[in-house]
């Protein structure tokens, strides 16, 4: 067991690009603002206190006649800086809000990243979109691509009813990224196996057929397991970062969100359940996760 902990220790971390690709800087009128990238005026830059201690950046995207927003956590290899054009494209083709932000350690975020970190960083963004642009959670689609599906199934599990969840190349926990393991181990990180069962809310399930760092088994057994499940897109020879260039995710992704649009939804008693943000088996046991070996031969669970 020892040998597996220091294993996973040893293969799994957060991998930030490395200098970051954007720096956060204030303009003549104290706004914040991303020198060198092109800039936008419907995108407001924040940067945002976390029960960890760290700031951390987020950038708000705003379409003129959105009904709703997607907060995107994404993938452990990328910053803001690279995202930045997706996140115009998607804006424009989806006609929704869109909250994105870094993890801590990630880009001009401080901090370092951690399974723990990325709770606190969600949390954080979360509490933002209520505050600053009065976003509820039945207005919310909350989206996670490949390690973002950690904080999004936290933060879409505490939710009584978000609108929706995506989950892209989505991993069911660290450890089953590297081995076929039919259990969970109390030093596993991010468990969305266990978090996606106390999911109150559509789900949506995009996965590439050749992913070569997640396999394919993760997206099947996560929507296997959804409450609600949403007509998955299964791409046909993806791989685990090239399926925004396949023109059926767009248009997927496109029949979804008009979907959820049309969803009727009562207004929930409270914003959050009552349990505390974070577990104490969590904090326990908090690592880091560097997704990049293939699984091979899992099985089902």
């Amino acid at each position: 067991m020892g040998n597996v902990t220091s294993s996973v220790a040893a293969k799994f971390a957060f991998f930030p690009p490395d200098p970051p690709t954007y720096e956060v800087c204030k303009d003549s009128d104290g706004r914040l603002v991303l020198p060198g990238i092109r800039a936008d005026l419907n995108m407001d830059v924040h940067l945002l206190d976390t029960k960890g201690g760290n700031k951390i950046v987020a950038n708000y995207w705003k379409h003129p006649i959105a009904k709703l927003t997607l907060l995107y956590s994404h993938g452990n290899a990328a910053d803001l800086g690279q995202m930045h054009e997706l996140f115009i494209e998607l804006r424009a083709h989806l006609r929704v809000n869109i909250m994105s932000y870094d993890y801590s350690g990630y880009g001009g975020s401080s901090g370092k990243p951690t399974e723990l970190n990325a709770y606190y960083d969600i949390e954080a963004v979360y509490n933002c979109l209520k505050k600053e642009y009065g976003v509820k959670q039945e207005d919310l689609i909350i989206y996670g691509q490949s390690v973002g599906s950690g904080p999004t199934l936290h933060l879409a599990s505490r939710l009584q009813r978000p609108r929706g969840v995506v989950l892209h190349s989505a991993i069911l926990s660290g450890i089953r990224v590297l081995y076929p393991v039919k259990m969970t181990f109390w030093f596993d990180i991010f468990k969305n196996i266990d978090k996606i069962r106390r999911v109150n809310c559509p789900v949506l399930v995009i996965h590439g057929t050749d992913d070569e760092v997640v396999d394919w088994y993760h997206g099947k057994r996560l929507w296997e397991l959804s409450k609600e499940k949403y007509e998955p897109l299964w791409v046909k020879g993806g791989g685990h970062c090239n399926l925004e260039t396949y023109p059926e995710y767009i248009k997927h992704l496109r029949k979804f969100i008009n979907t959820m649009e049309k969803i009727s939804i009562t207004k929930p008693e409270k914003e959050l359940d009552s349990k505390p943000s974070i577990t104490g088996e969590e904090t326990k046991h908090n690592k880091c996760l560097r997704l990049k070996k293939k699984v091979a031969g899992s099985k089902k669970e």
